[in-house]
């Protein structure tokens, strides 16, 4: 159920520490938004940091209390609960008033809002009981969570392996679940059919004899039959999903999962296509399963909300995907990042942000998940493992041990970004007597893997001046490539207003059409595979996957040369000029 219709944006998790704090910033203007729920540690930090705001007594959670992970994360949500509601109240007391948060929270809303329209039409006097009316129409936005399923691994104890539901992910969802909160759960980063089976312990994900559903299961997806194999599998256990958050498999902050030549247009036509479809075959088995699970049928069916985010920069893009992909609300990310009053972020970063052009925004390799990042040039993480590397400490040392997966070298899986696995990775390679230009381009991948377990959350410290004990002090960003055409910290209200075309924030630079800078990335991609293909001409794997690459490709250019020929003629045109950059497309790639 989307109780939040009022604003037609969110706001999506922003690495692992900059949106942590954020629904306490924009909740109570009615603004939904995401917290990572990554690292229990620096939840933890910042809960202390609230109550002492807040003048609330802290009980510390250590690591010695049993479930403590869970338990942090109960905790914090709670709180920022809490205190949500409270200043929720204090908007609702103060419509009364002139020049107040109640006014601020108004002048937030699209001018197009309904209770906006109706309390300006009439104004604060024509109502009998201002407060009664205020109490009905002023919500706050949702303070949804975010878990990445790939992220679970297995937790020990005195060296024994706890049981599946003390993984990393496990545990995350536990603290959710036990919270009070009314919100929802972002699934990303995969399928992970042991998490989903987890999800039937708890009876907020299930709906109440009313049809609501206390705790909404959102999952962020790439493509059409990701999200119907996904409904499917849900429903068939009573799991209702209440909102598919398509992103772009590239032009997002963060992690990039790249289709194969699939681009975002033709992704939102098909769910524009086939959302009926998709309603109707998941309800289905969903009424059969809450019927099989002995629960009474709701008095209501479930809503089906579908979102869209990754690269939308204009109040005209934000309203084409409105409108004409029928979306329910649109997504804005790595904008925010330049919005202290909104993300948790230190002043060095923000500069940084502020100051990058689209050659500082690049995919990078420094992940240590091995899936390419979106990431910027300059930050004080790059200068810190480079700066440890000449030291000969190349490598992180793992303290936060989030992302331990490799076993290349070791029976228990380490992190590639970790000193233990880089200096292991590193002479190996010099036993190999490589040529220097090959070796130090071996050498130079090894070691752009860095801690973004810290780097992604160290800068919510900075922000608050929580004194940081931890090895490495210094910050990793992941801004989407968006971010070039925004050149200076906003407030919040200038960015809603940008949202809502009553701003303009965009610097003087060209800018290209959302579609056509994803385009463009994916035609980065494909040459890059093509030129490395030419190498060993004989793979017959990757010929078809890069014929494969270049129809979806072909075909989404055809599919934007129809959709703007009629009323957008100049994005076209820009999408011509572009594909004559590339003659490589023109040919398809020989198999010899």
């Amino acid at each position: 159920m989307d109780f939040f219709k009022e604003h037609t944006f969110h706001i999506p998790v922003l690495g692992i520490g900059y949106s942590l704090d954020t629904p306490v910033k924009v909740a109570p203007y009615g603004i939904s938004s995401v917290i990572s729920l990554v690292d229990d540690s620096l939840i933890e930090d910042m809960r202390k940091f609230y109550c002492d705001k807040i003048n609330t007594p802290f009980h510390s959670i250590s690591e010695k209390v049993e479930d403590f992970r869970a338990k942090r994360i109960t905790a914090y949500l709670d709180l920022v609960d809490d205190i949500v509601k409270e200043k929720v109240e204090e908007i609702k007391h103060s419509a009364s008033k002139a020049g107040d948060e109640f006014d601020r929270y108004m002048d937030m809303l699209p001018d197009f809002a309904e209770i906006k329209q109706k309390f300006t039409d009439k104004g604060k006097q024509a109502y009998d009981d201002v407060s009664s009316w205020v109490n009905d129409h002023i919500h706050p936005g949702s303070i949804d969570v975010n878990i990445m399923t790939k992220l679970d691994k297995v937790n020990t104890k005195n060296g024994v392996e706890l049981p599946i539901e003390y993984n990393d992910a496990h545990a995350a969802l536990r603290g959710f679940a036990n919270s009070k909160l009314t919100s929802g759960v972002v699934f990303s980063a995969g399928m992970s059919p042991r998490l989903y089976t987890y999800l039937e312990n708890f009876k907020d994900f299930f709906p109440d004899t009313m049809g609501d559903i206390k705790k909404r299961i959102i999952l962020k997806v790439s493509d059409f039959r990701s999200a119907l194999v996904q409904g499917k599998m849900l429903a068939a256990k009573g799991l209702w999903i209440s909102e598919y958050r398509i992103e772009s498999g590239v032009n997002c902050g963060g992690h990039a999962f790249p289709t194969n030549g699939i681009l975002f247009g033709p992704i939102l036509e098909e769910f524009r296509q086939k959302r009926d479809m998709l309603y109707e075959t998941c309800i289905t088995a969903y009424k059969a399963a809450l019927k099989k699970k002995e629960l009474k049928e709701p008095a209501k069916e479930p809503e089906l909300i579908v979102t869209a985010q990754g690269g939308v920069g204009t109040a005209e893009e934000h309203n084409f995907l409105m409108d004409h992909y029928k979306l329910d609300r649109v997504g804005w990310g790595s904008p925010f990042m330049l919005v202290p009053e909104v993300v948790s972020i230190d002043k060095d970063t923000v500069d940084l942000l502020a100051d990058a052009k689209e050659k500082d925004l690049y995919f990078s390799g420094i992940s240590p998940l091995g899936v390419p990042f979106n990431s910027v040039r300059g930050t004080s993480m790059q200068f810190k493992k480079l700066e440890m590397a000449k030291q000969g400490k190349p490598g992180a040392p793992c303290t936060k041990q989030f992302l331990k997966y490799n076993t290349e070298f070791t029976e228990k899986p380490i992190c590639t970004a970790s000193r233990q696995y880089q200096s292991k990775k590193i002479n190996e390679l010099k036993e190999l007597n490589l040529p220097e230009k090959e070796y130090k381009e071996a050498y130079d991948k090894i070691i752009e893997k860095e801690c973004i377990c810290v780097g992604l959350g160290v800068a919510a410290d900075r922000s608050k001046n929580i004194p940081v004990t931890k090895h490495i002090d210094a910050v990793s960003v992941c801004p989407g490539p968006n971010i070039a055409y925004f050149s200076k910290e906003m407030s919040l209200k200038d960015m809603v207003d940008h949202i809502y075309g009553r701003k303009n924030m965009l610097d003087d630079r060209p800018r290209p059409h959302m579609f056509l800078k994803e385009l463009v990335m994916y035609l980065d991609i494909y040459k890059e595979r093509c030129e490395a293909f030419m190498k060993k001409p004989e793979d017959k794997k990757e010929y078809k996957q890069l014929s494969q690459f270049r129809k979806n490709l072909l075909d989404g250019v055809e599919y934007y040369r129809s959709l703007f020929s009629a009323k957008k003629k100049e994005v076209v045109e820009e999408l011509e000029r572009m594909m004559d950059k590339y003659p490589i497309i023109r040919k398809e790639p020989k198999l010899v």
